[in-house]
């Protein structure tokens, strides 16, 4: 689609599925705002960002489980811009491990903070560009984890806790904002392919009922709801399991 004029935040960039949307919206005409924890990971994708396709990206530092590093990022965008058309809730510890007793109370910590509070403050910072939009949308990857009932994920169970409560924060905004125009909308994948736009292979790889779902797929996903007329409100897409 094209996203050219329209204003992209992007957290957790640095690398995987975030660092794919960015090149994929730089594609699209997007300017673009850029975060990973690291600074020089946040930098590194907006180069490419601007190698790969011309758009503008800035980059930012910001550790989703630290306020002041939220309302930083926020700061810094809003210096830069007057408005927020997409943000993507896409950064969020993973941390794997069946047993609770798999994590110290340290990584935990960081877990549900980076995921849960993280989420909340970057939508809470965020607010007012995205309401300074003609018709803004906040996108969150949330997990099949958050799912009633799913249990097929190794992931550790603080992971589960902070995908649960990404899934019902974004659930009561979605009713909250959509009397703004402003759209909500989440995503439920199992776990997925990683792919990198700047490969051959991201054109090429195969994606029939048969494969396990590819990150290219989940970006359509996301592509597809935000370009949808303004009166369609996708709240949420569920994947089916292999």
């Amino acid at each position: 689609m094209d996203l050219t004029g329209r204003t992209v935040v992007i957290t957790g960039a640095g690398r995987g599925f975030g660092r794919a949307l960015a090149l994929q919206a730089g594609r699209s005409g997007a300017r673009l705002f850029v975060s990973a924890r690291s600074s020089a990971a946040a930098r590194a994708v907006a180069d490419e960002v601007a190698a790969d396709s011309g758009a503008k990206a800035d980059a930012f530092a910001c550790d989703l489980a630290d306020p002041a590093s939220v309302r930083a990022f926020a700061d810094g965008v809003a210096a830069r811009a007057d408005r927020v058309d997409v943000l993507v809730n896409n950064g969020a510890r993973y941390l794997v491990g069946p047993d609770l007793l798999d994590a110290d109370d340290v990584a935990i910590t960081d877990t549900i903070a980076s995921g849960a509070t993280g989420t909340v403050l970057t939508v809470k910072h965020f607010l007012p560009l995205l309401r300074a939009s003609v018709g803004a949308d906040v996108v969150t990857l949330v997990s099949s984890a958050a799912e009633t009932g799913n249990h097929r994920s190794q992931a550790h169970p603080a992971f589960y806790a902070a995908k649960a409560a990404q899934a019902g924060f974004a659930d009561i905004l979605s009713h909250r904002l959509r009397p703004e125009g402003i759209r909500v909308i989440s995503l439920y994948p199992p776990d997925f392919t990683d792919g990198d736009p700047l490969h051959p292979g991201w054109d090429q790889a195969s994606r029939t009922g048969s494969d396990p779902l590819t990150a290219r797929s989940v970006l359509d996903c996301v592509l597809f709801a935000i370009g949808q007329p303004r009166d369609c409100f996708i709240r949420s897409f569920h994947f089916e399991q292999m």
